[in-house]
């Protein structure tokens, strides 16, 4: 259940990222209040999972799923570069938390 837990809350993180985002400094208060959920939301689902799962494992895949999830957001949502550098990067950022998780 904990590892559940920090999957969603790593997407989570993707959400208030794009929230912020499009939030535009906190001026507009839609997205704004769905980053300020989204953040709690994911906050709260990483303190639940971290009762199980060690800090150094758990904080690092919840952070390698919100940026795994963010930069893919921009590259396919938001037109950002998708260059095959920037993809292998990814790849990379993956295959640590893949290997974390393997090593815990």
């Amino acid at each position: 259940m904990a590892w559940l837990a920090l999957v969603i809350s790593g997407l989570l993180e993707t959400v208030w990222a794009i929230a912020l985002d499009r939030s535009a400094g906190f001026s507009r208060w839609q997205p704004s209040l769905v980053f300020l959920v989204a953040a709690l939301l994911s906050v709260l689902g990483l303190s639940y999972a971290l009762r199980e799962i060690p800090l150094g494992t758990g904080y690092a895949v919840w952070v390698g799923i919100g940026a795994v999830g963010t930069a893919l957001v921009g590259m396919l949502a938001l037109h950002e570069s998708a260059s095959l550098p920037r993809i292998a990067c990814l790849f990379l950022v993956v295959a640590g938390v893949v290997g974390l998780k393997i090593f815990h």
